[in-house]
């Protein structure tokens, strides 16, 4: 997902070049009263951390709670104090999963059906590694003084620190997103895990080898893809719930056992597929909502009411051990 900064929103460098010799104005010394309460664009808490510009451990930054993945590099956070925040991964850009994605953005990837077909399902792969790795965690915030602090759509630009570590840039060295074009500190590392990663044609970078005449690519955790959402049943959802599904596709050239994987929305509702599921190659299986006798392609919920939301949910599966192996909003 890109992203683009909004120059309105920090001055600060242009307007303390331009100071006179007598010492600062009024409205410097009101902005560094603002910095020192920790208030600067928002951030409650502290003021932004200088992060370290190498592999090192982040001694410092924002605490804060990921509420929830929208996507491979955007997270909704909360603060100590309850506030929340979207926050945009800096330096990153995995591939979209609800718009389409030009090819000619990732190197190498041909700008194609298949290559466009290709990164969508990357883009769903970057999402089940960011969900698998940051929901629920606590982690901190740290900003890069290279870098405005809130971008286009007022999202904060930060890197996501995980026990110490840098998830930005282990979503790169994983293949999982490509270098964002824009100065920040950490940028020359970056490229090289980036550069790696395409090397080895991992995760996102396998489209690069999509034939371009129909191909899928070979870019996936597991070859189950959602081929359908039905949330929409006729009439009041809730009586037609046989009409609600989620439909699944085996992309991949070999039979697979999706025994005891699960599929859930965003607010946790989970069915379990029973032993013995099993998804030929290229074929689908459905998942309705109500109560009903199960066939080989052909599975129900046995629900109540509806679970999938008309105005936007999230497709959850997760393999038998609890790893996520798709997450496809819509």
């Amino acid at each position: 997902m890109e992203y683009q900064y909004d120059r309105s929103v920090s001055h600060t460098r242009a307007s303390r070049t331009g100071e006179p010799d007598g010492g600062p104005s009024l409205a410097a010394a009101v902005l560094v009263l603002v910095v020192s309460t920790g208030c600067l664009a928002g951030v409650p808490g502290p003021g932004p951390a200088t992060p370290t510009a190498g592999p090192g451990v982040a001694s410092d930054g924002v605490a804060v709670t990921v509420v929830d993945v929208v996507d491979g590099d955007t997270v909704d956070v909360a603060y100590a104090n309850g506030t929340r925040d979207t926050v945009r991964l800096l330096g990153v850009d995995s591939p979209e999963v609800r718009a389409d994605n030009d090819p000619v953005e990732f190197a190498g990837v041909p700008d194609s059906g298949a290559g466009e077909r290709c990164l969508r399902r990357a883009g769903a792969n970057a999402s089940a590694y960011a969900e698998d790795r940051l929901a629920g965690e606590s982690v901190r915030l740290v900003f890069d003084p290279e870098s405005e602090r809130r971008g286009y759509y007022g999202r904060l630009l930060a890197y996501v620190h995980v026990d110490g570590s840098s998830f930005n840039h282990a979503l790169l060295e994983a293949g999982h997103a490509r270098v964002y074009d824009t100065a920040f500190t950490e940028r020359e590392r970056y490229e090289r895990a980036a550069a790696a990663a395409r090397e080895d044609r991992r995760g996102l970078w396998s489209c690069v080898d999509a034939d371009g005449t129909g191909s899928d690519g070979s870019v996936r955790e597991s070859p189950l893809e959602v081929a359908a959402v039905d949330y929409d049943a006729p009439g009041n959802d809730n009586d037609n719930l046989d009409e609600e599904s989620v439909t699944f596709r085996n992309a991949g050239s070999d039979p697979l056992d999706v025994s005891g994987w699960t599929v859930a929305d965003a607010a946790g509702h989970e069915y379990t597929f029973p032993e013995g599921t099993v998804v030929d190659p290229g074929g689908t299986v459905q998942l309705r909502t109500g109560a009903g006798d199960d066939t080989a392609t052909t599975y129900h919920w046995g629900r109540s009411g509806a679970v999938w939301n008309n105005d936007g949910d999230v497709v959850v599966v997760r393999n038998a051990s609890g790893s996520t192996l798709l997450r496809v909003p819509y």
